[in-house]
């Protein structure tokens, strides 16, 4: 699968080239030839919220104020309509600082955390489903055409996963068009980034579409379902319990979308099938991004 350069669609789009996210290193391949390669750069993102330490996140270092402002709105500690009075981000020290006009106390949640299964460690505060009993998402219909469309131009975008490996995309979809692709070492960060932007722009949730490079797991449908969006696909497989989840929300979970081929196994309803699967070009066996482990 080719790899074009019409990044049109994007707001923002992967910049490989990006200094610091990837560095160079050497080593020898299975013929003893040495080889230098790009390997994701790792490092930690400490957030706070007002005068508290919330949390220590392993990120590729890019956008740290949407990452926190994300993670902030992800975790519910920023509630609607909170005053957000300043972000500030020490490149040194690595620490980004959210500042609210409403004093805000957490330590009670600090307590109660839960280790998800996203990669490099995903961390949920408090009860993982604290906050959903609330939520009702917007029953916007969603063309199999967009998905097509969507799976195509998100596949050929130029990305750090392409260059280096060991990482996952998340990108925000409206219709067929990608909006923000979002990359972290680990898929809970690429998220926490758009909902970071979203919050950050003002951007509405009910007409969007949530695409990712990874598992669907409960942890990302959780999230997903968090920011109202209503639709959540992904070239890879799903969790049990990320099912469940999005069949109580009533969020439409469709992956393994390779090519002609997807499964939905929540939301069927919203889906508007004006593709005939057939007319799709399926990809090669060798495409050029695989799904994410």
């Amino acid at each position: 699968m080719a790899v074009t350069d019409d990044l049109s669609d994007y707001l923002i789009a992967p910049d490989p080239e990006a200094r610091r996210l990837t560095r160079v290193v050497t080593g020898v391949d299975h013929d003893g030839v040495a080889q230098q390669i790009n390997v994701v750069e790792e490092r930690p993102l400490t957030i706070y919220l007002n005068s508290q330490e919330i949390v220590t996140a392993m990120t590729i270092g890019d956008y740290p104020d949407y990452l926190a402002l994300g993670f902030l709105r992800n975790q519910g500690m920023l509630r609607e309509g909170d005053d957000i009075t300043g972000v500030e981000y020490d490149e040194d020290l690595e620490v980004v600082v959210v500042r609210t006009s409403r004093k805000t106390d957490y330590e009670e949640k600090l307590r109660r955390k839960t280790r998800t299964s996203g990669c490099a460690v995903g961390t949920v505060f408090g009860d993982m489903m604290e906050g959903l009993e609330g939520v009702v998402l917007p029953q916007t219909p969603v063309r199999t055409s967009w998905l097509y469309a969507l799976s195509a131009k998100i596949n050929r975008t130029p990305s750090l996963y392409l260059q280096a490996g060991a990482i996952h995309g998340t990108v925000l979809c409206c219709s067929d068009r990608p909006l923000v692709y979002m990359e972290d070492v680990g898929r809970h960060n690429a998220v926490d980034k758009i909902a970071g932007w979203m919050l950050s722009e003002g951007v509405s949730a009910e007409d969007k579409i949530l695409y990712t490079t990874g598992r669907l797991t409960s942890e990302m449908v959780i999230k997903t379902a968090m920011m109202g969006i209503p639709v959540l696909a992904s070239r890879s497989g799903f969790t049990a319990w990320g099912v469940e989840i999005a069949q109580q929300v009533g969020l439409t979970l469709i992956g393994r979308m390779k090519g002609r081929r997807f499964m939905c196994l929540a939301g069927e309803a919203r889906l508007l099938r004006d593709a005939d699967p057939a007319a799709i070009e399926e990809e090669p066996r060798r495409a050029g991004r695989k799904s994410a482990p």
